[in-house]
């Protein structure tokens, strides 16, 4: 298995609370959008959680502080260590320079150059790998072992999914019990936590992640009982590149019945168009994950009240435009 086993313990509600209280006044509380234009396209009722206008532009901040947040005072001394392609790097790096905590980040060489220069730019130490012929995991362990850090992975912790987890219960919060919850899906981190939210704010409400199509590790895991690795896939949705879901966010889907369906590239870029024109957001590729399921009709959503999250708005402008045209 190639995620990391970072805790025995499966999150709960609770945690998501405590989280919430932890990260307060922090974190923002993003906006919930709505479109007349996204309701008549679908036939239903959308509402967008707004993660791209989190701070460091994507959900992975709510987790990021709370893992933080969480630690002894003595490890916050020694610092931090994370992998990331892209967001959950910007993430760890701009908590860390909140709190006063060193950052160690392993990317990829491949990594977005604006994700890349905002994790710079936050003070992250940044250690590059080919990420299709190098294990991230194993080198972050081995700088936790050599250099004392606190391994924090993008989605494998408990803290981390329990911080994730306030994205829907903010969403919950203020539009009330959904029919359905649809939830951008790389590792499982986010999805697990906001499952958890749902099983407690609006227990009849389906929540349903979506992965990049060449990027169905989590579906597959479903689907078998058990995790599956696939090959490194490659998608636009950089954020959504995993080859298997982790232990804890795997048994917290299986538990809280999540079901997962996917879309191709072509359904995200005609997303991010809609965002531009409709919306007048600008959301990056993963980010669009979400919404391309019920633009596209991989859920149906029809006669529905569904909550979309946005998961994330970092995206180069020049890729921007590219995509676009």
């Amino acid at each position: 298995m190639s995620a990391l086993d970072t805790a025995p313990r499966l999150p709960t509600y609770a945690d998501v609370e405590a989280a919430a209280r932890r990260i307060a006044g922090v974190a923002h509380r993003t906006p919930v959008m709505t479109s007349r234009t996204a309701n008549e396209r679908t036939g239903a009722e959308l509402f967008f959680k707004c993660e791209n206008l989190q701070r460091s532009g994507a959900f992975k901040f709510r987790g990021a502080l709370n893992a933080i947040r969480s630690l002894p005072a003595e490890q916050r001394e020694r610092g931090v260590v994370a992998f990331s392609s892209g967001n959950h790097a910007q993430a760890i790096a701009y908590a860390g320079q909140l709190e006063g905590v060193r950052t160690v980040i392993v990317m990829p060489t491949d990594a977005p150059t604006l994700k890349l220069a905002a994790t710079k730019g936050y003070g992250g130490e940044i250690v590059r790998y080919d990420r299709y012929r190098q294990d991230r995991e194993e080198i972050g362990r081995q700088l936790a072992v050599e250099q004392g850090l606190a391994l924090i992975p993008p989605f494998n912790h408990p803290d981390v999914i329990a911080g994730q987890g306030t994205a829907a219960k903010e969403l919950f919060e203020e539009t009330g019990p959904l029919d359905a919850l649809l939830v951008c899906t790389g590792g499982g981190g986010l999805t697990s936590g906001c499952a958890l939210a749902a099983q407690a704010l609006s227990p009849g409400c389906q929540v349903i992640g979506v992965e990049p199509q060449a990027g169905d590790d989590i579906q597959q895991s479903l689907a078998a009982g058990r995790i599956v690795t696939i090959p490194v896939p490659r998608s636009i949705a950089d954020g959504a590149l995993t080859t298997a879901p982790g232990s804890l966010t795997f048994a917290l889907l299986q538990q809280l019945g999540v079901r997962v369906v996917t879309v191709p590239d072509e359904a995200l870029i005609e997303t991010m168009r809609f965002f531009v024109e409709r919306m007048k957001l600008v959301v990056e590729p993963t980010g669009c994950l979400a919404a391309a399921a019920a633009f596209s009709g991989a859920v149906p959503v029809e006669s529905k009240h569904v909550g979309v999250i946005i998961s994330g708005g970092n995206v180069d402008p020049a890729a921007l435009a590219g995509y676009l045209t």
